[in-house]
């Protein structure tokens, strides 16, 4: 038997209507062209559909087995639909994000926070890109943006720009370097330098000022939060270099100082990687905004 959509729909107006001619109007069809549907669909059965005679029309026993078919089968077909018109409309969709940035988590929650009001029907998902090589993810289609500072030419991925922000000097109040006006790479011999726990090349106090001068600081201790880490500075335990907007807060209280790094300062640019395909999709330009608002909001604090 050749089933198809439109008949389980037929059968259900006829049943919901009572009869040919109010189910035809409901389907936008004429009624001598839902009859024509209906004999067709009975000359394969091999059994009738309807018991005629009866007003309103009624389903045999036959009829109704195909009527508990199409209210299995039809709610779920128009939710297919739905979901695919959201997705062609950009209203619905995956976000999976890989961060780059260890202290951009601390940056991003509230820009997700705020997202997720107006795009409840996108599925997001965070996964630190420390972890794995989370560019290449990108272009796998294991994730959908990398939040980055580092941009490559790679075919099909583009690089957006986020906001700039400047790497920052952070000790305490009582260490010897809260005398100086900036902090130079020499300055970071013989200290104890308190990071993250990512490889250098990842950090900026590396890749911006220790490697290209080739200083070596005393020693270097891994923490995983920045609240420790800032709980270890305010101790003296040693110093460290954290994103302006990570230090907002700080600067303002008596037990840190912070100073830029060189007498000029240094400056880094974050970066959205998306795959070139899925840059105007309505959630993928929604979340960038949110991100330069949220950017724009610490940075003024």
């Amino acid at each position: 038997m050749h089933l198809e959509f439109r008949h389980l729909r037929s059968i259900k107006a006829i049943h919901e209507n009572g009869s040919l001619a109010r189910a035809a109007d409901q389907l936008h069809i004429t009624q001598s062209a839902l009859s024509h549907q209906i004999k067709g669909l009975e000359d394969q059965t091999g059994v009738e559909l309807f018991i005629r005679r009866s007003k309103p029309m009624k389903l045999s026993a036959a009829g109704m087995r195909l009527l508990r078919l199409a209210e299995q089968v039809l709610p779920q077909v128009e939710a297919a639909a739905a979901e695919f018109a959201a997705l062609r409309d950009g209203k619905s969709g995956r976000m999976h994000i890989a961060i780059e940035c260890h202290a951009c988590f601390e940056w991003l929650f509230p820009v997700l926070e705020g997202f997720r009001k107006n795009w409840a029907d996108v599925d997001v998902d965070i996964r630190p890109g420390l972890a794995f090589d989370a560019l290449p993810a990108l272009m796998r289609e294991d994730v959908d943006l990398v939040v980055s500072s580092d941009p490559e030419d790679l075919p099909g991925v583009v690089f957006v720009e986020l906001f700039d922000y400047a790497p920052v000097f952070v000790a305490s109040a009582q260490h010897p370097l809260a005398a100086k006006d900036h902090v130079d790479a020499e300055d970071f011999r013989g200290q104890t330098l308190i990071t993250y726990p990512v490889e250098r090349s990842r950090l900026d106090v590396f890749s911006q000022l220790l490697i290209p001068a080739k200083v070596e600081p005393a020693a270097i201790r891994q923490v995983e939060l920045t609240a420790v880490i800032l709980l270890l500075v305010a101790s003296n335990r040693g110093i460290s270099v954290l994103p302006d907007w990570v230090v907002r807060e700080v600067k303002y209280s008596s037990d840190y100082v912070t100073r830029p790094l060189t007498a000029e300062g240094l400056t880094r640019r974050l970066y959205a990687a998306v795959r070139e395909d899925d840059l105007e999709k309505g959630y993928v330009q929604e979340l960038i905004r949110l991100a330069r608002v949220e950017a724009r909001r610490l940075q003024a604090a």
